[in-house]
Protein backbone atom coordinates (compact mmCIF):
# COMPACT_ATOMS: atom_id res chain seq x y z
CA UNK A 1 0.00 0.00 0.00
CA UNK A 2 2.96 2.40 0.45
CA UNK A 3 4.09 1.96 -2.37
CA UNK A 4 0.64 2.70 -4.39
CA UNK A 5 0.20 5.19 -2.36
CA UNK A 6 3.38 6.85 -0.72
CA UNK A 7 1.47 9.87 0.87
CA UNK A 8 -2.10 8.99 1.81
CA UNK A 9 -3.27 12.54 2.92
CA UNK A 10 -1.50 14.29 0.92
CA UNK A 11 -3.41 12.20 -1.91
CA UNK A 12 -6.48 12.66 -0.22
CA UNK A 13 -6.28 16.13 0.02
CA UNK A 14 -5.26 17.10 -3.36
CA UNK A 15 -8.18 14.96 -4.32
CA UNK A 16 -10.22 17.04 -1.74
CA UNK A 17 -9.07 20.60 -2.98
CA UNK A 18 -9.38 19.16 -6.73
CA UNK A 19 -13.01 18.83 -6.05
CA UNK A 20 -13.49 21.87 -4.42
CA UNK A 21 -11.48 23.62 -7.25
CA UNK A 22 -13.80 22.37 -9.46
CA UNK A 23 -17.07 20.55 -9.94
CA UNK A 24 -17.96 17.51 -7.90
CA UNK A 25 -18.60 15.20 -10.97
CA UNK A 26 -17.39 11.81 -11.60
CA UNK A 27 -15.25 12.95 -14.63
CA UNK A 28 -13.53 15.47 -12.04
CA UNK A 29 -13.44 12.97 -9.45
CA UNK A 30 -11.57 10.48 -11.57
CA UNK A 31 -9.27 13.62 -13.06
CA UNK A 32 -8.12 14.56 -9.54
CA UNK A 33 -7.25 11.10 -8.25
CA UNK A 34 -5.09 10.72 -11.22
CA UNK A 35 -3.81 13.92 -10.51
CA UNK A 36 -3.18 13.28 -6.36
CA UNK A 37 -1.77 9.72 -7.10
CA UNK A 38 1.18 10.77 -9.62
CA UNK A 39 1.96 14.08 -7.02
CA UNK A 40 1.92 11.67 -3.94
CA UNK A 41 4.27 9.39 -6.93
CA UNK A 42 6.19 12.34 -7.30
CA UNK A 43 6.76 13.36 -3.68
CA UNK A 44 7.46 9.61 -2.96
CA UNK A 45 10.82 9.68 -5.31
CA UNK A 46 11.57 13.39 -3.93
CA UNK A 47 11.61 12.41 -0.37
CA UNK A 48 14.65 13.20 1.70
CA UNK A 49 15.81 10.31 3.98
CA UNK A 50 15.58 11.56 7.72
CA UNK A 51 18.33 11.83 10.05
CA UNK A 52 18.88 8.55 12.12
CA UNK A 53 19.51 9.15 15.79
CA UNK A 54 22.38 8.08 17.49
CA UNK A 55 21.74 8.05 20.84
CA UNK A 56 17.65 8.75 21.24
CA UNK A 57 17.91 9.04 25.24
CA UNK A 58 19.77 11.68 25.09
CA UNK A 59 16.81 13.70 23.59
CA UNK A 60 14.71 13.16 26.83
CA UNK A 61 17.83 15.34 28.40
CA UNK A 62 18.03 17.84 26.36
CA UNK A 63 14.02 17.97 26.61
CA UNK A 64 14.28 19.03 30.15
CA UNK A 65 17.52 21.49 29.72
CA UNK A 66 15.69 23.14 27.24
CA UNK A 67 13.04 23.71 29.18
CA UNK A 68 14.34 24.68 32.19
CA UNK A 69 16.40 27.13 30.24
CA UNK A 70 12.89 28.55 28.99
CA UNK A 71 11.44 28.81 31.91
CA UNK A 72 14.42 31.16 33.33
CA UNK A 73 14.73 32.68 30.34
CA UNK A 74 11.35 34.37 30.65
CA UNK A 75 11.98 35.26 34.77
CA UNK A 76 15.59 36.77 33.20
CA UNK A 77 13.80 38.61 30.70
CA UNK A 78 10.74 39.86 33.04
CA UNK A 79 13.53 41.24 35.28
CA UNK A 80 15.22 42.98 32.44
CA UNK A 81 12.15 44.75 31.23
CA UNK A 82 10.71 45.65 34.68
CA UNK A 83 13.87 47.33 35.50
CA UNK A 84 15.83 50.12 33.49
CA UNK A 85 16.60 48.51 29.97
CA UNK A 86 20.21 47.82 29.73
CA UNK A 87 22.53 49.98 27.29
CA UNK A 88 26.11 49.55 25.93
CA UNK A 89 28.10 46.42 25.71
CA UNK A 90 25.68 44.85 28.52
CA UNK A 91 22.45 45.47 26.61
CA UNK A 92 20.92 44.12 23.56
CA UNK A 93 23.37 43.30 20.35
CA UNK A 94 24.36 40.97 17.88
CA UNK A 95 26.93 38.13 18.53
CA UNK A 96 28.68 35.63 16.31
CA UNK A 97 29.23 31.87 17.76
CA UNK A 98 31.20 29.39 15.99
CA UNK A 99 29.49 25.74 15.64
CA UNK A 100 30.76 22.82 14.95
CA UNK A 101 27.75 21.11 13.43
CA UNK A 102 27.14 20.88 9.51
CA UNK A 103 24.57 18.77 9.49
CA UNK A 104 20.89 20.56 8.84
CA UNK A 105 18.78 18.41 11.14
CA UNK A 106 20.75 19.16 14.37
CA UNK A 107 21.12 22.92 12.94
CA UNK A 108 17.62 23.43 12.16
CA UNK A 109 16.53 21.39 16.14
CA UNK A 110 19.50 24.01 17.35
CA UNK A 111 17.41 26.81 15.71
CA UNK A 112 14.44 26.23 17.23
CA UNK A 113 16.30 26.05 21.22
CA UNK A 114 17.82 29.37 20.53
CA UNK A 115 14.49 31.22 18.93
CA UNK A 116 12.04 29.48 21.21
CA UNK A 117 14.59 30.60 24.34
CA UNK A 118 13.36 34.26 25.37
CA UNK A 119 15.74 36.79 25.13
CA UNK A 120 17.74 35.23 22.24
CA UNK A 121 17.00 34.65 18.77
CA UNK A 122 19.03 33.01 15.20
CA UNK A 123 19.42 35.44 12.79
CA UNK A 124 21.70 34.30 10.01
CA UNK A 125 23.87 30.71 9.64
CA UNK A 126 26.85 30.89 7.50
CA UNK A 127 27.36 27.40 6.42
CA UNK A 128 30.79 28.36 4.85
CA UNK A 129 32.54 29.54 8.10
CA UNK A 130 30.06 27.70 10.62
CA UNK A 131 29.40 30.96 12.32
CA UNK A 132 25.83 31.70 13.78
CA UNK A 133 24.54 34.86 14.27
CA UNK A 134 22.55 35.72 17.36
CA UNK A 135 20.56 38.55 18.44
CA UNK A 136 20.58 38.73 22.41
CA UNK A 137 18.61 40.87 25.10
CA UNK A 138 21.25 41.12 27.85
CA UNK A 139 25.00 40.39 26.73
CA UNK A 140 26.54 40.85 30.40
CA UNK A 141 27.08 38.05 32.60
CA UNK A 142 26.36 34.93 30.32
CA UNK A 143 28.92 33.46 28.01
CA UNK A 144 26.43 33.04 25.38
CA UNK A 145 29.39 30.94 23.26
CA UNK A 146 29.67 28.25 26.23
CA UNK A 147 25.97 28.41 26.80
CA UNK A 148 25.32 27.08 22.85
CA UNK A 149 28.41 25.17 23.18
CA UNK A 150 27.87 23.14 25.95
CA UNK A 151 24.37 23.13 26.78
CA UNK A 152 22.77 22.73 23.19
CA UNK A 153 25.37 21.79 20.58
CA UNK A 154 27.00 19.22 22.59
CA UNK A 155 24.01 16.87 23.05
CA UNK A 156 22.22 17.76 19.83
CA UNK A 157 26.23 16.20 18.24
CA UNK A 158 25.90 13.47 20.87
CA UNK A 159 22.21 12.64 19.53
CA UNK A 160 22.72 12.79 15.80
CA UNK A 161 26.58 11.80 15.80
Amino acid sequence: MKRLLPHPLITLSLILMWLLLTSFSVGQFLLGTIVAVFAGWAFGAIEPKGPKLKKPWKVVRLFFIVGYDIAKSNVDVAKVILRKPLTGPEGPGFLTVPLRMRDPAPLAILSLIVTATPGSVWINYDPDTGELLLHVLERGGIDWHALIRDRYEAPLMEIFA
